[in-house]
């Protein structure tokens, strides 16, 4: 009998531990809000004996977002990750790069006052893989892993009226452009001197975003901007970042994607070719669309 009640005993410890346990992980989580959404929409085409005529063709693209965010009295610590990869391939052609990005932001404010916080931000965007000028040959490499990487870090203040929007406002930024990849860095690709991997610009930034569920029924809203402008060398020249997408739901795994991209950053110059050679041009509107079908799931 003295061995049963020890036993229980036993037993009524370790849960009793293993609850203390499970209430401190809840309460470390209270403060955190968690979530994302990851798709993937995916076409095909095939035909044969097609008396009109074309060729076979296979897209996928694949998107993933993620946010971690913090928010315990007067601190605010927002946190995102958004990957994306595409390949598209007509007949037995190169398979050619659609979507390649990687953006990680932190942004940490300390609240001033009622809707507008003292905040540090951090913010990282890069490509996964090899991009090609002269797809589908894809012999003229124009980006790599870090070639060109862009790391951002600033001081300012935030304006958060609600979960939706923020203004972020940063007279402090600091810009680093690398490029690891020895030709483009040889080149100056990116705005680097030629031969080096890496370029600092001092300026001032601005980041903008609102997302919102259901802004019609079934329809969720996104839209990014980020402004920065280099103080010393030219501040006219201002580096604009811009995406919007929406997403429409038709089920909790069936969705269709809308979105536009538009980059324009004053160091980057285009090549076009000229009598089968590569010339540079000046900097331009850079623009990427997408419009497709497939599965979401939202976490």
């Amino acid at each position: 009998m003295k061995k049963n009640l020890k036993f229980i005993a036993l037993c009524c410890g370790i849960m009793a531990s293993a609850s203390m346990t499970a209430q401190e992980e809840a309460d470390s989580l209270k403060n955190w809000k968690l979530g994302g959404d990851a798709s993937l929409t995916f076409t095909q085409v095939s035909l044969n004996n097609w008396s009109a005529g074309g060729r076979n063709s296979v897209s996928g693209n694949f998107l993933f977002n993620s946010f971690a965010n913090y928010a315990k009295n007067k601190s605010a610590w927002d946190n995102s990750l958004t990957l994306g990869y595409g390949l598209a391939q007509q007949g037995s052609e190169n398979l050619i790069k659609t979507e390649d990005r990687v953006l990680l932001t932190s942004k940490y404010g300390y609240k001033a006052s009622n809707k507008w916080f003292y905040t540090a931000l951090f913010d990282f965007k890069t490509q996964m893989t090899t991009g090609y000028q002269d797809p589908p040959a894809n012999t003229q490499v124009i980006s790599e892993w870090l070639s060109p990487g862009y790391v951002l870090f600033s001081l300012g203040m935030d304006y958060k009226p609600n979960d939706n929007f923020s203004l972020y406002i940063s007279p402090l930024t600091s810009k680093s452009t690398i490029v690891l990849d020895d030709s483009l860095s040889l080149a100056g690709a990116y705005g680097v001197d030629p031969g080096d991997n890496y370029r600092g610009e001092f300026g001032a930034s601005l980041k903008s975003v609102y997302k919102k569920e259901n802004i019609i029924k079934n329809v969720d809203f996104f839209t990014r901007l980020d402004l920065f402008s280099n103080l010393a060398d030219e501040p006219s020249h201002i580096d604009v970042d811009w995406e919007g997408r929406i997403n429409l739901k038709f089920n909790d795994y069936l969705t269709g994607v809308a979105s536009l991209h538009l980059l324009y950053d004053h160091d980057t110059k285009t090549t076009e070719m000229v009598d089968g050679q590569p010339v540079t041009r000046g900097a331009k509107l850079q623009s990427k669309q997408l419009l497709g079908f497939g599965l979401n799931y939202k976490f």
